[in-house]
Formats: C-alpha cells, structure tokens, sequence
C-alpha cells in the first residue's frame, strides 16, 4: 500500500480514520462510544484499508483540527450550552435529571448535595417521611447537619428516629438505592426547582463586586430606568460597613481569618464606627500596632481600598455559609434571660 502524506488527498472518513488511529486507545474509545453503530462500522472499514500515514500528515491533520476548532471563536461555559450539548446525546428525561442536580446544591454524590440542604427544609421534607426512613437518611449526613435536623423535627418523630438509628445494622444497597431515587425525583430536583435565585439577589451579588465609582455610575443609570429595582438592590447589597452589625465574638472569629494586610487597606476607608468595632476586639498591642501602621501608608487610592473592603466582605461571606460565622444584625438573635 502507498505511504498517504498528502492531507488534500483525504476524503472526510479518512481523516477520522487517521485522526482515531493516532490517538490513545482510551481516547479513541471514549470517542466511539458516543458514535452510531452504522458511524463505527464505517470508520472501521476506512482503518482497515487505509495503509500507512507518514508522521507529518498525522502532523499536519492535527495543526489542521486545532486551526478549525480556534476559528469557533471563544467557548461559552454555562448552564444553557451545556443543556443544549446533552440534549443532542442523551434522552430528554436524563438532560432533565442532570442538569437539575447540577443547579441543585453543591456536592458529589446525593448525599453530599443533601447535607448542604437548609436544615429546615430538609426537616420539613424529613417529617412526612417514615421513621426508619429519616434514620437513614441521617445516618448518611454530617453528623453535625443530622442534629440540626433532628431539633427541627417533631420531638416524637426525633425520638423514634434515634431509636431507629441506634437498631439499625448494615443497610441493603437496594433499599439504598431506592431512597437515593425518591430523594433525587421527589426532592432535590423540587428544590432546586423552586430555589432558583431571584435577580435582584444575584444582581446585588454582582454589584458587590464593583468598585465605587463602577457601583454609583450603574445605579445612579439604572435608577432612572428602573427606580423599584434599584432599591430592592440596594437593600439586598452586603457591604464592608454593614459589618458593623457584627457582634464581638464574631468579630473576633473574623479577624483570625482575613488578610491583616488587607483589613489595614479597608479599615483606612473606613467610617469611626466600623474603625471602633474592629481596634475594639483586638488586644490594645495589635490595635495600637494596626493604627500606626494606617498612619504610615499616607494616601491610598479608593479603588485599591474598595478591593480591600470587598475581600474582607467575601471572607466573611464564605464563613457565614459555611456556619463559621453569623452575619445576623445584633439584636436579631433570641435571647435567654
């Protein structure tokens, strides 16, 4: 057979041909795993009588697919690309079910996603459910996540689960499998349903993130279009002074996970108030030691204080969600006299 070492001399089904052969053998089977049976046994007619390619056409078929896949332009990653890609591959109703898992709350598996679920919610699902049931379910939670649900549950439905729980032996895979099913259609896929964010929420996020100038400019602009929005914006935003909210134990849980560099930056932008808060947790050393070195830097340009303000925001923001701190306005929390 002729050694081909033309590229122009190759007809489409060639240059797949040549393309599969040169790729790894656990390459060229995940590609044709997602190929028809009349598409591989085509492919594998053209292999089978193709002969020897020289290096420099495998080469130059390679640059050759790399040129056509950059002219594309740049690549999208979203929710909508992703929805449409699946649905040219796989049925409707599996599209369906991945990508509400994937909007759903993060996690690996199911019961990854289901221990990031609001204890509430999950208590108010929870309390419909049989007995042996809701053991098995918290049997494969954080144990932490477990008791916040059990205290949310009905105090005999919360017994008779513990007593459950405490009985229970190995649990058989299909009865696993079975609540893993139910929680995944009759659950998660309604919550991630009905918990989809509301705009102004996500655009107050987004607003978050703007310097101070960026900020006033879109909201002075779209206060003249769309005045209702704008206020409800303003009110969901989470900025550096409402910390101010912020009791002293939180205070001080804050401040030994945020950059010292970074707080000095925002504290130097910042109003009496919040300035008050944050020297008055420390110990009179550190605050004395922070001052002075506020002192010190002379004058800082806005922006790189708002980046400051908005990164301490975000580190407290990421530990409320975790539980490690509570963002809650001082005087909000029950009290107990």
């Amino acid at each position: 057979m002729r050694v081909r070492e033309n590229l122009k001399s190759l007809s489409g089904p060639e240059k797949a041909a040549v393309f599969i052969l040169s790729l790894s053998e656990e390459q060229a089977s995940a590609i044709f795993e997602l190929l028809e049976d009349d598409e591989i046994k085509e492919l594998s007619q053209v292999m089978a009588s193709l002969g020897t390619v020289s290096s420099g056409l495998i080469e130059t078929l390679h640059v050759s697919f790399s040129e056509q896949i950059s002219s594309r332009g740049n690549v999208i990653g979203s929710y909508d690309s992703t929805e449409r890609l699946l649905n040219k591959v796989l049925g409707e109703d599996r599209v369906s079910q991945i990508m509400e898992e994937i909007r759903g709350p993060a996690g690996r598996n199911m019961w990854d996603k289901l221990g990031n679920v609001n204890e509430e919610v999950l208590a108010a699902y929870l309390r419909n459910e049989y007995p042996q049931t809701v053991a098995v379910v918290l049997s494969k939670v954080r144990s932490e996540h477990a008791a916040k649900v059990l205290g949310k549950l009905p105090d005999a439905l919360s017994v008779e689960v513990i007593n459950r729980m405490l009985g229970m032996e190995t649990v058989q895979k299909e009865i696993l499998s079975d609540i893993e099913s139910t929680l995944r259609t009759e659950f998660m896929n309604n919550l991630a349903r009905t918990n989809k964010q509301d705009p102004h929420e996500q655009m107050a996020e987004i607003f978050n993130f703007f310097d101070r100038n960026t900020e006033e400019k879109f909201m002075k602009s779209l206060g003249k279009i769309n005045p209702v929005s704008t206020e409800k914006i303003q009110a969901l935003m989470f900025t550096f002074e409402d910390l101010k909210s912020l009791d002293g134990p939180n205070v001080q849980t804050l401040l030994r996970f945020v950059d010292k560099d970074k707080l000095i930056l925002a504290l130097k932008g910042a109003s009496d108030t919040i300035k008050e808060l944050f020297f008055g947790n420390m110990s009179e050393r550190a605050g004395k030691i922070m001052k002075e070195d506020m002192e010190s830097m002379g004058p800082v340009k806005l922006k790189d204080v708002d980046e400051a303000q908005m990164s301490v925001v975000t580190v407290a923001k990421d530990m409320a969600d975790r539980g490690e701190l509570n963002l809650a306005t001082q005087g909000e929390e029950e009290l107990v006299y």
